[in-house]
């Protein structure tokens, strides 16, 4: 007969995602992870089947609880006007909020796409598709902010402001200044052409 599982998924999930964030996979250590989790690494395994898995898991809890939070104002319909400039804020108040893992750390996707676990196709196609959602509800944002401009002209100034913000993840980790210039830049984008 199997055994229960005496803890909590998410919790685990959750405190292994910050080791994660903070080191990256390659530097995450199974005692770091045995210590930030609670859990032995037969429970882990058990649990996750590898580190890997628990990686998988801890990606998804950040798509899930991290980014999809920010992002949700681009799914209302209809888009408010400022939810873009709402949105690089946000981002900018969290790049000058020292006790927040984005100052500190920066994206975790962002960050598994510059080490060497992004020689991994599934990896590769996970920071894909969220360089693509968060595109897309830039995009969405963009549209709402200059309803009447050229479908065109919306769509570069979208992908300038991806490219920025995906710049300013990038960067604060060694350089929080740059960071910020990278969103104040998006944010200079969208002043001059509204």
């Amino acid at each position: 007969m199997a055994r229960t599982q005496a803890f909590d998924t998410a919790a685990a999930v959750r405190s292994a995602r910050e080791v994660f964030w903070e080191s990256g996979y390659e530097d995450a250590a199974i005692p770091t992870l045995e210590r930030a989790t609670g859990l032995n690494r037969s429970s882990i395994y058990n649990a996750f089947g590898s580190k890997r898995g628990l990686f998988d898991a801890a990606v998804e809890s950040y798509l899930d609880e991290v980014v999809r939070p920010m992002l949700r104002p681009f799914a209302e319909t209809p888009v408010a006007p400022d939810a873009i400039v709402d949105y690089l804020g946000r981002l900018r108040s969290t790049f000058l909020d020292s006790d927040s893992p984005a100052f500190a750390h920066g994206c975790l996707l962002i960050n598994s796409a510059t080490s060497p676990i992004a020689r991994d196709a599934a990896v590769r196609e996970v920071v894909a598709a969220y360089r693509e959602e968060l595109r897309a509800a830039v995009g969405r944002g963009v549209l709402a902010h200059r309803p009447t401009h050229d479908t065109d002209a919306n769509a570069r100034l979208a992908d300038a402001c991806t490219a920025m913000i995906v710049a300013a993840f990038a960067l604060t980790r060694v350089d929080n200044v740059a960071a910020l210039q990278c969103i104040d830049t998006a944010i200079r984008l969208l002043d001059d052409h509204t």
